[in-house]
């Protein structure tokens, strides 16, 4: 993998080196600049697409594999800086693609890209190169943006085994926080968040079943929106479960976030779930946006980390002060009740979904028996953990069909209907908020991840929208201090309302932190 690895990047830095680019930016110039800053920069020609890539790539080199070693990058695109210089050449000529015109962007390692090899971070798919990009990987290019790589992730997005570690895959190894890298990234979309974190990428592409986009982005200490099932289109991404899966955008700000979403967005004739949307996403970042929002604080979200409600608590006052009427004991009173059922429609849906992924890939698998043959085979697959969700999903039956839609029902139900549209409704609330997970735990290869808690199953189980925002820092003496986020979560197609509190309290509370590498 190392080789790999490193082979392309030495192909980038030859690429680069022939063309003879311009002076290297000055690193205090371009961390943490949003998208915004860095186009008025190459609009006025103080800065260009090829040196931002460049800058990019150092920072991949300098800590990715070594230093913290935050292992957060699998694969580098070979073609970035050529696509660079096209985009540059066009600015020069004053013609713009998009609103991500010569922006660097990874991708979480189970979006197709062709030219990169899609590989749920596993062994067994190292050559799986696509023919065709993912939908949304279309929409950014046409939007302007340069796929710079593939982000590491939980292997196969942490639906393999029961005692897995977040962030470790066979190929790209164990994924750290870069606030303390003894400490987990979450997963499964963590090399997204720590790239984007760490400032190795402007902006970064997750995806989530549940858990995957906020969860990393939360501990991370960065933005993201799990928008409604369907918004963004599921094509070309390696799944787990059509009814959950949804792919998102990962930012340091919520501006950039909303831009992404904006520009991947769209109708994919594809995709039965997909939808088309007319909204003018960037009018709802409203400093304002808090006032007159009734908030419900969904007490039952909370309570399994004394320093993260004490953190919750203060940031309270900061929404009552920006004009939010805060509801308390907004409890979402079917909370967990999906659970069993949630459990079931994975399973089944896995089975199918991934055997049809594979049918349409040149590999030597069919489905779920071959990769279980293969993983046993492996001298590194099962090293860490096993393959038990596997093994449970390959048992699925089609005479359980009629089980797995009553489950589906259910679970819709309960997280949805009876879930948050119930609470919603009767606090007469726009939007609910928690939490969004524990801060970042020990990454232990021994036990596996230690989850306290989280308020991201009801909005993923319901197919409803989610969004995290820095809520700021737990600290205790003698420990780095590491990042948590608060959750805005409500309704289907409810994003312009969520993302104007989100933007709301942003604004106001300014905790987003780079970490001390």
């Amino acid at each position: 993998m190392l080789k790999h690895f490193s082979l392309s990047f030495a192909l980038i830095l030859l690429l680069s080196s022939c063309a003879g680019t311009s002076t290297q930016p000055d690193y205090a110039d371009l961390i943490e600049a949003d998208v915004a800053s860095l186009q008025a920069r190459m609009n006025k020609g103080e800065l260009s697409s090829e040196q931002l890539v460049n800058f990019y790539l150092h920072r991949i080199e300098k800590y990715n594999r070594q230093g913290p070693e935050l292992r957060a990058v699998i694969s580098i695109n070979k073609d970035a800086v050529k696509r660079a210089r096209e985009l540059d050449r066009l600015r020069n000529q004053g013609e713009m693609l998009g609103p991500l015109h010569g922006i660097p962007v990874l991708l979480k390692d189970n979006i197709d890209s062709v030219g990169l090899a899609n590989t749920a971070g596993s062994e067994l798919l190292k050559d799986n190169l696509p023919a065709d990009n993912a939908f949304l990987v279309t929409r950014l290019q046409a939007a302007g943006a340069i796929i710079l790589g593939k982000a590491n992730l939980s292997e196969w997005a942490n639906f393999r085994g029961q005692r897995s570690s977040s962030g470790w895959s066979a190929l790209g190894g164990q994924a750290r926080n870069p606030y303390d890298p003894s400490t987990s990234p979450c997963g499964s979309s963590g090399g997204s968040a720590i790239a984007v974190a760490a400032n190795m990428v402007t902006i970064a592409v997750g995806t989530e079943t549940d858990g995957s986009l906020v969860c990393p982005a939360a501990v991370n200490g960065i933005v993201t929106i799990k928008p409604t099932l369907g918004l963004i289109s599921r094509d070309g991404i390696i799944p787990i479960a059509h009814s959950q899966d949804t792919a998102g955008p990962m930012a340091r700000t919520l501006r950039d976030a909303v831009i992404m979403l904006a520009s991947m967005q769209g109708k994919d004739s594809t995709d039965p779930a997909s939808f088309a949307t007319n909204t003018d996403w960037l009018s709802h970042l409203q400093e304002e946006g808090l006032k007159g929002k009734r908030i419900g604080i969904v007490r039952n979200l909370t309570g399994y980390h004394e320093l993260l409600d004490k953190q919750f608590e203060a940031q309270l006052e900061i929404l009552e002060a920006r004009g939010a009427i805060l509801v308390e004991d907004a409890n979402i009173e079917t909370l967990r009740k999906w659970s069993e059922d949630e459990f079931t429609v994975l399973l089944h849906e896995f089975k199918a979904d991934l055997a049809a992924y594979l049918a349409g890939t040149d590999l030597p698998y069919s489905g779920l028996s071959d990769l279980i043959a293969a993983n046993q085979a492996s001298d590194i697959e099962l090293s860490i953990y096993g393959q038990e969700l596997f093994e449970m999903a390959v048992q699925r039956t089609e005479d359980q069909q009629q089980d797995y839609q009553q489950a589906l029902a259910r679970a819709k139900r309960l997280a949805g209907k009876e879930g948050i549209d119930a609470v919603l409704e009767k606090h007469n609330l726009h939007l609910l908020i928690a939490p969004t997970v524990s801060p970042a735990w020990k990454i232990d290869h021994i036990n596996g991840d230690h989850y306290m808690g989280s308020a991201s199953s009801a909005a993923a189980v319901a197919g409803y929208p989610h969004i995290t925002v820095p809520m700021g820092f737990i600290e205790v003496p003698g420990s780095p201090a590491l990042p948590v986020g608060l959750s805005f979560f409500g309704t289907a197609n409810s994003e312009p309302v969520l993302i104007e509190a989100a933007y709301g309290y942003e604004q106001a509370s300014q905790h987003r932190k780079p970490p001390p590498l």
